[in-house]
């Protein structure tokens, strides 16, 4: 699975543009991905704070990540206009009968895919092995462009999570 996506997000936007990550519950299929695409850059294009023009991107990343960017240097984005992104993803729940907005589910990659585990599931997943410290996990609660880059997809061990979790060595420590 190829994992490069930071050559793909608009060069010319600030470090400090504002990024907001939606997860799917599902990985959408080759004509919806496309479909979405389309609606995504229909959106960003006409994306407006108070009248100004939002720069704004977006991205469907690994099939299954929206992400919406606003280089905030030109036009700030107000509580009006962030409503009508949350609006314009709503609306994709709809039409593609999923949601973004359940943080009960986790992305993790795991065998070179994409698996969604629930929250209540991750220490399972740990004591069988199939999340190991340097398994890769998408922080989907990063705020900046330059976090998007350095910080979305980082190993098991160093998410908020991490804390929670009893790794297999861990436990053998407190077994003794």
């Amino acid at each position: 699975m190829n994992l490069e996506y930071k050559e793909l997000l608009a060069a010319d936007f600030h470090p400090q543009s504002r990024v907001w990550v939606y997860q799917s519950s599902r990985m959408f299929t080759l004509s919806e991905a496309l479909n979405i695409e389309e609606q995504i850059n229909v959106f960003t294009n006409q994306w407006q704070s108070h009248g100004a023009d939002v720069k704004a991107a977006g991205y469907l990343f690994f099939g299954q990540f929206l992400i919406l960017m606003a280089d905030e240097t030109q036009a700030g984005v107000s509580g009006c206009s962030t409503d009508s992104s949350v609006r314009f993803v709503k609306q994709l729940e709809n039409i593609y009968q999923v949601s973004f907005f359940d943080r009960t589910n986790i992305a993790f990659v795991v065998k070179d895919k994409i698996q969604l585990l629930p929250l209540s599931q991750v220490q399972y997943a740990v004591n069988q092995q199939f999340i190991t410290p340097e398994t890769l996990y998408f922080n989907n609660m990063v705020l900046t462009k330059e976090q998007l880059e350095n910080e979305w997809l980082i190993p098991a061990s160093q998410n908020w999570l991490a804390q929670k979790i009893k790794w297999p060595e861990q436990q053998s420590i407190t077994a003794d």
